[in-house]
């Protein structure tokens, strides 16, 4: 019988950009896809064109799939801790042509390319639109989650 396949969620929150980059090598990742809608950050390693570099260095390729981020009053929500709005416009936003073409695009690479990683901002999986996108491709594809946990500052 064949292994089941892996997504890795991993986010970055108060953790430094090795910790993150260490991690997805040890679980031994393949391609780190970036779910986050604007791809840069304050936080040094996090930005696009820096991470990217990082991964490459260790053998991690990189790509971002800017609609899968959460939208701008999705964000707002998130920020006001409003937990269930988030989710609600989330999940319209998962029903969007675009968020539907870039999910079947993660759902095949998770299928066919080594393990793959997905990549957002907040630490804790449950409070992130990443634990959404994981749970659409675990009832799409059959395939196990594991949520990284890289160490804090």
């Amino acid at each position: 019988m064949a292994k089941a396949k892996t997504l890795f969620t991993v986010g970055y929150e108060q953790t430094p950009a090795k910790a993150v980059l260490d991690e997805l090598q040890r679980a031994g990742v393949k391609l780190l896809v970036d779910v986050r809608a604007v791809a840069s950050s304050r936080r040094p390693g996090f930005s696009k064109t820096q991470l990217a570099a990082g991964l490459d260095e260790r053998g991690i390729g990189y790509l971002h799939l800017r609609g899968l981020g959460t939208p701008k009053d999705g964000r707002v929500a998130a920020r006001g801790g409003r937990f269930d709005t988030l989710h609600s416009i989330y999940q319209a936003h998962l029903k969007t042509p675009a968020a539907r073409e870039q999910l079947d695009e993660l759902s095949s690479l998770v299928m066919k390319t080594g393990p793959v990683c997905i990549l957002c901002y907040e630490r804790d999986h449950q409070q992130c639109h990443r634990q959404w996108i994981a749970e659409t491709i675990v009832a799409r594809d059959c395939v196990a989650v594991d949520n990284l946990l890289p160490p804090q500052i």
